[in-house]
């Protein structure tokens, strides 16, 4: 008799029958991935708001030619609110489409994390089952993995969109600056799709696939490790386990933030060089006219990437990384602690 009380007791989704009613399972899971996107979503916008024009400056330059206009980040905000058409408006210039990018990026890198671990509960027994119980770091970094890459299809366009409405409008020519001034996100979509059809909105799809790869298996393997080390470290034996619900409690929210902010600093960081390579390539053609020559065959992600470290070195590849590091963290912690907010609350 105690046994059966006991076998009662335990939740459905831990010990599923295969004769069992799967319909609410598939409810849930839906439920999930629905949170995930709104979740994700209102976290990534949110933090873009506050990063963009830190990012805009980064692109600048990251796609400035050789010699250098801008000596450092602080010279190139400076010149970009002194400029003619500039101030602080023009370092928002673009924003729409990387608002909705932010969405759509932080949305895709929740969900699919989620259904890579899923997966690969799914395909290998013998990793924990239980619901609450971590996978090995080493899978969730490739969990990371798969999510980056999945997402970094849908990064490119928005991406390129973002990087051409960037460009400082202070250094083309007058008849390009003019023209260049006057335009949103829509005419850049036209003139992509114009010029180089479906296709030309991937341009830059292996720098996003690098920078992403990587980028977001340190972005969670960062978080993740960071927030078993504090657990660990900080956490006294006898708390380390909620016996009313049977997993750990909730990562506190100062460590929340620490953790969020390590993982900015280690995406940006790792693979800044795909990234910079990927912002010279999608702009190249917007200063051609003043830079580069109307005619130049356009690059490849190989071709870009040697030309610059034959004209700038290593410090060409890092151009932009300091202040890109230093607003990855505040952001990177922002998204995270509200991601996770919502999540408990909405539990």
């Amino acid at each position: 008799m105690a046994d059966t009380l006991n076998k009662s007791d335990v939740p459905i989704w831990t010990k599923p029958s295969p004769t069992s009613d799967l319909r609410p399972l598939t409810q849930d899971q839906g439920i999930k991935a629905a949170k995930d996107i709104a979740f994700g979503s209102l976290a990534g916008s949110i933090a873009k708001l506050i990063e963009y024009p830190f990012d805009t400056i980064k692109v600048r330059l990251q796609s400035q030619p050789h010699p250098p206009i801008y000596i450092g980040p602080l010279d190139c905000f400076q010149q970009s609110l002194l400029a003619p058409g500039g101030g602080l408006r023009s370092l928002y210039r673009g924003i729409s489409a990387p608002l909705f990018g932010a969405a759509i990026e932080s949305s895709s890198l929740f969900f699919s994390y989620r259904i890579a671990q899923s997966a690969f509960q799914s395909f290998v027994p013998s990793l924990p089952q239980e619901k609450g119980e971590n996978l090995p770091l080493g899978v969730l970094l490739a969990c990371g993995a798969i999510s980056g890459a999945t997402t970094s299809l849908l990064l490119t366009p928005i991406e390129l969109v973002k990087c051409k409405l960037q460009y400082p409008v202070a250094h083309l020519g007058d008849r390009d600056s003019r023209s260049h001034k006057g335009r949103g996100p829509l005419n850049v979509i036209a003139s992509v799709f114009r010029n180089h059809g479906i296709l030309g909105f991937w341009r830059g799809q292996l720098g996003t696939l690098i920078r992403e790869t990587g980028g977001s298996a340190a972005w969670f393997g960062s978080y993740e490790g960071v927030l078993i080390m504090l657990h660990d470290q900080r956490i006294p034996r006898e708390e380390k386990v909620d016996t009313s619900i049977g997993k750990p409690p909730p990562p506190r929210i100062h460590h929340q933030l620490l953790a969020g902010a390590s993982a900015g600093v280690a995406y940006n960081f790792i693979c800044f060089p795909a990234d910079t390579i990927k912002s010279r390539m999608q702009t190249e053609e917007v200063g051609a006219s003043s830079v580069r020559g109307k005619n130049q065959v356009r690059s490849t992600f190989w071709r870009s990437g040697v030309e610059l470290w034959q004209q700038q070195g290593l410090k060409g590849l890092y151009r932009g990384c300091g202040i890109t590091v230093a607003r990855s963290a505040p952001s990177s912690a922002v998204i995270f602690a509200i991601y996770e907010g919502l999540s408990g609350w909405f539990d």
